[in-house]
């Protein structure tokens, strides 16, 4: 069978991109579920890259489009419909645009505007914090329903949300649960109300931008963490020193250090 994607794909525009007030909004737009397939993938690698290099990008938000998925994962059509080699470069592609997307140091938001199911979650995990629309869907890894386990991260990545123990148990069962309970495991850090969700988001990522923040500080902080976290406790420690040795010649940090000095809030321009 040939390894190809649906030639109708190669036209349509399956992410969405916009900036507002230093956040880049990066939006999966192929309704009703939003299923990635390797063109969406590669229009949001496309997107990651394009919020990367823009310096007047802080932040960026990942979302769904409407309101009852934020993804629901991979399409299930268009796997069948590809032979196992192209299955494999399509998962090891997904997994270099993830991790392009976590070690972008910009704070990355997903904002879990609905169902966040399979690949969705993989995506959701790669980000920095997640945040869900209460009331909205349900959330999971059920890959094992279709004889297969998460292949886009999420034995990985959940295992290190969760533990290794209760990651196990969650993809074995297959279940989905909901986003209260998805919280009260690590995996989501905040619920917001239904209403207004994506304006609330915007305003709580604007707080991360200057001048409310020191932009870089934030991203070497993010930088430190996903860097250091598989490294052994020294190398991880020389990471943390380098990204510091950088910040002491901000601008930003000198600032934040007169400003406490003189008692008056900071004033941060992410230079």
């Amino acid at each position: 069978m040939a390894s190809t994607t649906q030639p109708v794909e190669a036209t349509k525009t399956l992410v969405q991109y916009r900036t507002e007030a230093g956040v880049a909004v990066i939006t999966m737009d192929d309704p009703p579920a939003n299923t990635y397939t390797y063109e969406m993938n590669r229009q949001l690698d496309e997107c990651i890259l394009k919020a990367r290099f823009d310096n007047n990008v802080y932040v960026i938000v990942l979302t769904g489009s409407g309101d009852k998925f934020f993804s629901a994962g991979a399409n299930i059509k268009m796997l069948s419909s590809v032979d196992p080699v192209f299955k494999y470069y399509f998962c090891l592609h997904a997994n270099e645009t993830l991790l392009r997307l976590e070690h972008t140091p910009k704070l990355v938001i997903a904002a879990l505007n609905g169902h966040t199911v399979g690949g969705g979650l993989e995506i959701a995990m790669a980000a920095d914090i997640r945040i869900a629309r209460r009331d909205a869907g349900k959330i999971g890894l059920p890959e094992v329903n279709l004889g297969v386990l998460p292949g886009t991260g999420g034995t990985q990545r959940l295992s290190r949300l969760v533990g290794k123990s209760k990651a196990i148990e969650l993809m074995v069962t297959g279940n989905t649960f909901s986003f209260e309970e998805a919280q009260e495991w690590g995996i989501i850090n905040d619920i917001f109300d239904r209403d207004n969700f994506m304006e609330n988001i915007m305003e709580y990522a604007r707080q991360f931008t200057p001048p409310n923040k020191a932009a870089k500080a934030v991203g070497h902080i993010k930088r430190s963490v996903q860097t250091g976290w598989e490294l052994p406790m020294e190398s991880a420690l020389a990471v943390e020193r380098e990204l510091q040795a950088i910040l002491f010649n901000s601008q930003d940090a000198k600032e934040g250090l007169n400003a406490y000095v003189d008692k008056r809030p900071a004033t941060f321009t992410a230079k």
